[in-house]
């Protein structure tokens, strides 16, 4: 039999829509045909289709329990009919509606009666993108989306669902569009269980993998090794509480993608309320942000985090409205304990925090006492407006702790703090967590005294509203710590917030860094690995925990706790340097080197910056030094002249290490021209002082060097501050030893070797290695008693 004429195919690109009535089969006949009817009315009556057939730029074709709309005209044609017939569908409830676009080479052709019709792979991959979906859904193809996404005003409803298997194996790359009034943003069932299956896959190969390399080993070694993996297996399991929790970052679904505040907000007033419960183990949200909202790996993050559950969720703010979505998963096995979802007026939000953390404590069997339970329940204020300026602040203040860009937190968040207690004067919670950031502000090296007041007045507001609540106590230690230095109140007031936030790690990190300011520094080290275990993947607290062990002289902890760090954040160039500084505090400057690359001029941290400097200096390449440092401060955008102060009086030191006595005598001048008014104003600023009295030394002053290096320590003694006071004692001695008092000198270098100290400019404090290598103490190096202190003592 002869083929068709070749006239009656044409191939083109198509746009095709494909739409199905979810549960048509289930209806009897009679039903099935008014719902078909309704569809069609509701399928002619959008202006996507009126326009594109009087275009004669639009096939229709009957699928059974459904149709298939093929566009001849543009990629956006078939999306906003898509749109048009969801919210049309809102006012149908019967009418439930799943569809699927892509676009695709069509072969339009005449069926048996000579009516126009169409076939081929476009229409066929638009049904299987539809088939992906549940009710409610537009899922698009990726090529449909990659289209759409070239116009600004189709990227907010555009929410990627990754790669998912259909028909014979295919994969298919889909996004799910939805927006205010259409389309629907819960995660379609199929892939949803997809993913389960996934992890299931990946669950049971590393099993029948691990089987199989077992089973090729010796026998007898087989044996004695599983007997060793199930012991510590089981040790495992036995180290992580039954009741213990992550909360993951909440998805932020909304349209308008600057809502990822809220999103994040609402995940760290959950925790803040779990944090008060003392039957569960919740880890803080510092060390869940890194992850995905919906990870695939729970079991590995799970097992990283130390927890036995993971809580997943969503955030969909509209207008006045807010969803959220949440499910708890048992991390073992990936079984869901509870999921709900939460549709809501915005005024009623806190009762979605509050019932959300009940949920979780109920599936938990966690015991709640009559104070706990008052707390979850507890609303902060009955301002919304006032709540959103809040949680602004919340989000730049957790953006500041992450990576100590000053702006986020002197410029954004107090700005949202204050907004929020103007709104609400009553807002007791802001009050609090203004007062918390005004006294960070304040803990600067001159101890501001604007930030140190400005925390008073807004503790003094939180006081009067609410005395004993956790969040107001903590904004109380926090300023006897930071505004006020009273490390003894500071300690009492944190002790008993410890039994108000058993499940926060902030406590015990504030202890920790209490202890250490006392010089308690094996407490301090204990502080810290309690607040790890609430908080282990917190690069803030790791690193400070690292400070720690170094300034302790602990330096092979200190490299293991990098290392997690550079887990976290492998490209981190002030961890990479951090590492660096530890070889050269061993006197291994080959393996310094290998974590200092070519430094760029522009590079944001000081820190590294910094260490590349020392290298050079131990390295004595003063003129490679010299030249980074002269470059730095012609094209470096300081954030203060008092930095860029500290930079010159570097580079007054490492000028007259290279003999130029001229030039390094006119930078001290410069410096000197801009840290004595700064000094002469905050008096109380040991930095300036000990600065200042470097850039004397250097110009030849030794009266002034001398009198403004014991000046910064009457300001700071080591008796109040164990860190940075003895470093002030070192600044005393090099100016000694720049001016031949090699007794003097030699005495402080003695004690400062026993001593657990932060350096104020060598790499974490004096070692011997360091006596040894540094130019700096060569005014010393032929005296005996130096050349003693410079030999490594045995263990």
């Amino acid at each position: 039999m002869a083929d068709g004429p070749s006239s009656d195919v044409r191939r083109e690109i198509g746009h095709v829509l494909f739409i199905d009535i979810v549960g048509y089969s289930s209806f009897p006949d009679s039903k099935q045909r008014e719902l078909f009817e309704c569809l069609n009315e509701v399928v002619r009556g959008t202006g996507q289709v009126q326009a594109a057939e009087a275009a004669e730029k639009l096939i229709r074709l009957p699928t059974g329990d459904g149709m298939a709309l093929a566009f001849f005209s543009s990629v956006d044609a078939p999306v906003r009919c898509a749109q048009e017939i969801s919210r049309k569908a809102v006012d149908l409830p019967e009418l439930r509606l799943r569809m699927g676009i892509h676009s695709g080479t069509v072969e339009e052709v005449a069926d048996v009666n000579n009516r126009p019709n169409v076939t081929g792979a476009g229409i066929n991959l638009a049904q299987r993108v539809m088939d992906c979906g549940d009710a409610g859904h537009i899922l698009l193809s990726r090529s449909v989306a990659d289209d759409l996404a070239q116009r600004s005003k189709w990227q907010p409803y555009l929410h990627e669902l990754g790669d998912v298997k259909v028909k014979h194996g295919l994969g298919v790359q889909l996004v799910n569009f939805f927006g205010d009034g259409f389309g629907n943003p819960e995660l379609p069932g199929k892939i949803v269980r997809a993913r389960k299956a996934r992890r299931l896959r990946i669950s049971v190969w590393a099993a029948a993998s691990l089987f199989v390399l077992l089973c090729l080993t010796i026998s007898s070694w087989v044996w004695t090794r599983r007997s060793a993996l199930t012991t510590a297996y089981k040790a495992s399991i036995a180290g992580i509480p039954e009741k213990s929790i992550a909360v993951l970052p909440f998805e932020n679904r909304s349209e308008d993608k600057a809502n990822a505040y809220f999103a994040d907000g609402i995940q760290d007033e959950i925790l803040t309320r779990l944090s008060k419960i003392a039957d569960l183990k919740v880890i803080s949200r510092t060390s869940t942000q890194h992850y995905k909202s919906a990870p695939e790996n729970l079991p590995e993050i799970a097992r990283l985090l130390g927890v036995a559950h993971i809580l997943e969720g969503s955030v969909q703010k509209s207008g006045d409205s807010v969803r959220v979505n949440v499910q708890l998963i048992k991390a073992a096995n990936d079984s869901h304990l509870w999921a709900d979802t939460f549709d809501r007026k915005l005024t009623d939000i806190f009762s979605v925090e509050s019932e959300i953390a009940k949920g979780i404590a109920e599936s938990l069997q966690a015991k709640l006492s009559g104070r706990e339970q008052q707390e979850l329940a507890a609303k902060p204020t009955n301002n919304l407006e006032a709540y959103d300026a809040y949680l602004r602040g919340v989000a730049f203040e957790a953006r500041y702790y992450s990576s100590f860009f000053l702006g986020d937190l002197e410029k954004n968040a107090l700005s949202f703090f204050e907004r929020a207690v103007q709104l609400d004067p009553n807002f007791a919670l802001a009050w609090a967590r203004l007062s918390r950031a005004n006294a960070a502000l304040s803990l600067g090296s001159g101890g501001t005294e604007v930030w140190r007041d400005a925390a008073k007045r807004a503790l003094d507001n939180a006081q009067k509203l609410e005395p004993n609540s956790p969040e107001t106590l903590l904004a109380l230690g926090y300023y006897q710590y930071r505004g006020l230095r009273d490390y003894g109140a500071a300690k009492t007031t944190f002790g008993g917030v410890s039994k108000m936030l058993p499940g926060s790690s902030e406590v015990p990190y504030a202890l920790g860094l209490i202890a250490r300011r006392e010089g308690q520094w094996d407490q301090s080290i204990a502080y810290f690995e309690q607040a790890l275990a609430l908080d282990p993947r917190n690069v803030e607290l790791l690193s400070n925990a690292a400070w720690g062990y170094g300034w302790h002289r602990q330096f092979p902890a200190v490299l293991k706790l990098y290392d997690r760090v550079l887990d976290i954040t492998p490209n981190d160039p002030t961890i990479k340097a951090a590492k660096a500084s530890v070889y050269q505090a061993e006197g291994n400057l080959k393996e310094a080197a290998t974590f200092l690359p070519e430094v760029n001029l522009q590079i944001s941290s000081s820190y590294a910056f910094d260490t590349k400097i020392i290298q050079l200096r131990f390295e004595r390449n003063y003129g490679e030094a010299v030249r980074l440092l002269q470059a730095r401060l012609t094209q470096f955008h300081y954030a203060t002249q008092q930095d860029k102060a500290f930079e010159q009086v570097t580079l007054a030191l490492m000028q007259r290490l290279a003999s130029d006595t001229v030039g390094a005598k006119v930078t001290a001048e410069q410096a000197r021209d801009t840290l004595e008014p700064l000094y002469k104003d905050q008096p109380d600023d040991w930095a300036s002082a000990a600065a200042l009295s470097q850039a004397y030394a250097v110009m030849g002053e030794k009266a002034l060097a001398l009198k403004l290096a014991e000046r910064a320590i009457t300001i700071l003694p080591s008796s109040k501050d164990a860190v940075n006071g003895p470093g002030l004692e070192e600044n005393l001695a090099l100016i000694q030893a720049m001016f031949g008092e090699n007794n003097r000198a030699i005495s402080t270098l003695t004690q400062l070797l026993q001593t657990s100290y932060n350096s104020s400019f060598e790499p974490w404090l004096i070692t011997p290695a360091i006596l040894r290598l540094d130019p700096l103490w060569d005014p010393l190096r032929a005296d005996l008693a130096f050349q003693k202190l410079c030999e490594e003592k045995k263990p």
